[in-house]
């Protein structure tokens, strides 16, 4: 069986200076699969740095990978031929964090709806592809008659965002990769863009890759998740299990940072994240994230530590797990549970 998309010891490193040379690796070995037959959502967690974005631009093909490949459907996406690469733009598509730059300011909101049903063939009829159109906005919330017609900047920011959602519907795609699509976006608005992105999953068997720093969406529209620190996969597994019960020190970290509603707790009284995570002075043997661990020890200095597989949904970077097996990154999706598998035990996060 082919995978619809899969990445094999992808790396993007940027180099910067003209005198001093410095590198930043934004991505580094990560393998993942994508199988269309069992649509998910899987989310791509970390703070600003951790190469989330970089991500979905080497996925998108707007970027090359500095090593590795992107392969769509066995093929790698740099030897894709012209019509190969049109129906890969097809398949997986964008939605971006800041929606007003989707949008030209000088055409209107339909010319985003419009333009690829025309492009792709979506309808055989005029009166077929406003069908097709009005119903996608339906399906995120919008009426087609307060929304077609209009520029984008007679728009909310929530509606722009709800119109990418219902383009991504419209061209039935495989794959949505959703860069913190409702961090821009009002509280009240996020839940119904939310369930926008669980709906192209339910109802129309799309996945969705949704990148975000914000663990409290992820834990409430994702099936699995990517805990990612400058380029590295920290953690992985079920979001269930990574989220009520994390094992990673960096994890444990970003969890216990979550704002509670209750006036008792402090916000980050259990612990707050010292350092820069943007730094550049990153351990060159060691894990990258021992200069900022309350836990490190003297092999964390010495040893880049591998993905243990700590439960049987769930891996962890940490050589606090080292009595655990060791997870191969050609099995990293083997962590990932489906809909409908048992929820893991685990206590839950405070």
């Amino acid at each position: 069986m082919t995978l619809f998309l899969e990445t094999v010891n992808l790396t993007k490193i940027f180099s910067a200076g003209i005198i001093r040379r410095r590198q930043t690796v934004a991505v580094e070995n990560l393998t993942m699969s994508i199988d269309e037959d069992s649509p998910t959502i899987l989310a791509i967690a970390g703070e600003s740095g951790s190469g989330k974005t970089t991500l979905a631009r080497l996925l998108l093909g707007v970027i090359a990978p500095t090593s590795g490949q992107v392969i769509y459907r066995g093929q790698s996406v740099e030897e894709l031929s012209r019509k190969q690469r049109r129906e890969y733009l097809r398949e997986i598509q964008p939605i971006f964090q800041d929606p007003f730059e989707s949008f030209n300011p000088f055409y209107k909101v339909d010319h985003v709806l419009t333009t690829p049903v025309a492009k792709f063939g979506l309808a055989d009829s005029k009166a077929e592809a406003d069908r097709l159109i009005e119903q996608a906005l339906d399906m995120v919330g919008l009426q087609p008659s307060e929304t077609l017609g209009r520029f984008p900047h007679q728009l909310s920011g929530g509606q722009r965002q709800r119109v990418m959602v219902a383009r991504a519907m419209l061209l039935r795609s495989r794959l949505i990769v959703a860069d913190e699509p409702v961090s821009m976006v009002d509280a009240s608005l996020r839940a119904t863009i939310l369930e926008g992105i669980r709906l192209m999953k339910r109802d129309l068997g799309i996945s969705v890759l949704y990148i975000t720093h914000d663990l409290t969406t992820a834990y409430q529209i994702a099936d699995n998740i990517l805990i990612m620190y400058k380029g590295s996969v920290v953690e992985a597994g079920s979001v269930e299990q990574v989220i009520r019960n994390p094992k990673h020190p960096y994890t444990q970290l970003l969890v216990s940072s979550i704002p509670q509603p209750d006036p008792e707790i402090a916000w980050g009284a259990d612990g707050e994240i010292a350092g820069d995570p943007e730094a550049l002075d990153v351990a060159a043997t060691g894990c990258k994230f021992v200069d900022r661990c309350p836990l490190a020890f003297d092999r964390c200095h010495s040893d880049h530590p591998p993905l243990y597989r700590e439960h049987l949904s769930r891996a962890a970077a940490c050589y606090l797990y080292a009595d655990s097996p060791v997870l191969d990154q050609d099995t990293l999706n083997e962590v990932f549970v489906l809909d409908g598998a048992p929820e893991p035990e685990g206590d839950p996060a405070r």
